[in-house]
């Protein structure tokens, strides 16, 4: 019986291919370009897999994507926490196993968070563009005030691993942390985080600062839109570390330019890599390119998570980390 093919969609941190190798599984296609491969190519790379290692880029992995893989596939092994990319009633109709890396992305998604959560309050990316660009004319008494952090109101939206690790961390920040989430989470409302549930629209209303964890589902797409941007204090700060879709980025663009709220930072856009009209000209935002994960410990964390997810798949087992149960 000749060997099961196992189809990587780009180069990633560390070494798969050894790892495959070691667990006896030597057909290995790995895309030799760092970069997304266009829908032809990947529809073409993919033929007779039996197992993909995909990367949020890969969009649409759907019934074209199956039916250019084939009947043997057994497992799509998805490079993130989210699997939106991912059509999952069709995956499970075939009965075709999608996998993902939850536990790696957690610790340095929550760090981004804070990054921006900062960089948005202090103006950090004004100020860096004005010192780069020459004009800086030493410190003012009125140049560049940001919001204050400590002792703030923080509303978490989404209740996971990322959401907690965030809310964790806001305490050497002294906050008032809040929470929305569909149900009760003890560990946000025990010490030492001491959170308060709350309502979107009633965190909403009182937060001075508001981050989002919620994955992308019909649900969640334009969970803040114009309306409960418009319930936001003037001076609060939305980050959006999740999906960018779960944002109206147009609604967004509006509330921004019109002093709704009064910031944004956000590591992901609704279609990215492409943002929406003037949003990029706005100076009340810290932008970064999706970053949440970037840094080569976490980035190879989560390369042996997938592919063990592959390895016990391919062996007739239950990987350790199937969605939506992981």
């Amino acid at each position: 019986m000749s060997q099961p093919r196992i189809v990587i969609t780009r180069p990633l941190q560390g070494d798969p291919r050894t790892l495959f190798e070691q667990a006896g599984f030597g057909n290995i296609w790995i895309n030799p370009r760092d970069e997304r491969l266009a829908r032809p190519e990947l529809l073409a790379a993919i033929r007779g897999a039996h197992a993909v290692l995909a990367t949020p880029a890969d969009t649409l992995i759907n019934a074209e994507f199956f039916d250019a893989a084939g009947p043997q596939l057994i497992i799509v092994s998805n490079y993130a926490v989210g699997v939106d990319n991912v059509d999952l009633a069709e995956a499970a109709r075939r009965e075709i196993i999608v996998g993902h890396t939850p536990n790696a992305v957690t610790e340095p998604t929550a760090d981004i968070a804070w990054l921006l959560l900062l960089g948005a309050a202090k103006r950090a990316g004004e100020g860096e563009r004005l010192v780069r660009s020459g004009q800086w004319r030493g410190v003012g008494p009125n140049e560049l005030l940001g919001r204050r952090v400590v002792g703030k109101t923080l509303l978490i939206v989404g209740a996971g691993r990322i959401g907690l690790a965030t809310a964790r961390r806001s305490i050497g920040w002294k906050m008032n942390v809040l929470y929305h989430a569909r149900s009760r989470h003890e560990s946000f409302e025990n010490p030492p985080i001491n959170a308060t549930r709350v309502s979107l629209e009633e965190g909403l209303a009182h937060a001075d600062f508001v981050s989002i964890h919620v994955p992308l589902s019909d649900q969640t797409r334009h969970m803040i839109n114009a309306e409960r941007l418009a319930l936001m204090k003037r001076s609060a700060i939305l980050i959006n570390t999740a999906r960018g879709a779960v944002i109206d980025e147009a609604a967004l663009v509006e509330a921004l330019r019109t002093g709704t709220i009064a910031a944004a930072g956000l590591d992901v856009y609704e279609k990215e890599p492409t943002l929406h009209p003037g949003l990029a000209d706005l100076p009340n935002t810290f932008l970064l390119p999706h970053l949440g994960t970037a840094t080569v410990d976490d980035r190879i964390a989560m390369m042996h998570i997938a592919v063990d997810n592959i390895i016990a798949a391919l062996r007739g087992q239950t990987p350790p980390h199937v969605y939506p149960i992981s």
